[in-house]
């Protein structure tokens, strides 16, 4: 009895989590460059149940000896096995904002082992140095005139340099450069992560971190893609099908509980009724 009040336990516990995780992601529905998160469960490992018998030997004494008679295999919960962001390309919006960037993939290769694309990011960096990746290109100028995160990480170029401008009259061309009074100040830094899920690790506000630093997008021959200045990339949640989601988590929770419940009544009566003297 006690194994099934704990496998029903763990199904509350793994759906409480998935809730937790779409919250998140309707919460994101309108950030910008969010890529929204899925999860894979999983069931802990079977265990083969067996149950001991008794048989009789075929000899004068009749002599019985245990045995073991195999009743099946038992799945004892269910778990969050990863949560992984899902980094398929969202809408592109316009915003003809100067300091608005969009990164519009034309083609990506795809791994022939998972069949998963790859895929592009911003770089951008923290005033201690450390390198993070994102695809929110919803930018601004600091005041010391360097084109920023919203959350005050600098924008890099493809040699991992602070971009410093005038002003915020500048143009992008589809290839990253960044035109300034007709002369190329820099060229916006892109990395490509050919195993994305694998590679990057999400941090929060958009960004990703990596063991390794990334390879240079403009080095790659088989990656192509545009910068589309004025437009930002919107979040990829679909907020329909999250929505499906949630009532889908919620009945298996309430399920779940109520199996709970059944198990606590059965053991109540057992500890309570079962045995008692009248």
């Amino acid at each position: 009895m006690l194994k099934g009040f704990y496998t029903a336990a763990s199904g509350m516990l793994t759906q409480q989590r998935r809730t937790e995780m779409l919250t998140n992601n309707m919460a994101n529905a309108n950030t910008p460059g969010y890529k929204a998160d899925q999860s894979s469960l999983r069931s802990f490992p079977e265990m083969l149940l067996n149950r001991m018998v008794s048989e009789t030997i075929p000899n004068g004494n009749g002599k019985n000896m245990p045995s073991f008679a195999q009743v099946g295999s038992l799945n004892t919960g269910v778990y969050i096995q990863e949560t992984n962001p899902l980094f398929k390309q969202g809408d592109i919006k316009q915003t003809d904002l100067k300091t608005d960037l969009a990164l519009v993939h034309s083609e990506m290769p795809i791994d022939e082992q998972t069949g998963v694309a790859g895929a592009l990011f911003f770089t951008v960096q923290n005033g201690n140095g450390d390198v993070r990746y994102t695809r929110n290109g919803n930018f601004t100028l600091d005041g010391e005139g360097y084109l920023t995160t919203s959350g005050g990480y600098y924008v890099l170029d493809e040699n991992n340099e602070r971009i410093q401008l005038d002003n915020d009259q500048f143009t992008v061309s589809d290839n990253g450069v960044i035109l300034q009074d007709a002369a190329q100040v820099a060229q916006i830094g892109i990395a490509y992560s050919n195993d994305p899920a694998g590679q990057l690790v999400k941090e929060g506000d958009g960004l990703f971190s990596a063991d390794a630093e990334l390879t240079n997008a403009y080095d790659e021959d088989d990656v192509f893609f545009t910068i589309k200045q004025g437009y930002i990339e919107s979040s990829n949640v679909d907020a329909a099908q999250t929505m499906t989601e949630m009532l889908s988590v919620y009945r298996s929770f309430e399920a779940n509980q109520k199996v709970l419940q059944a198990y606590d009544q059965s053991l109540n009566k057992t500890v309570n009724e079962v045995g008692k003297i009248g």
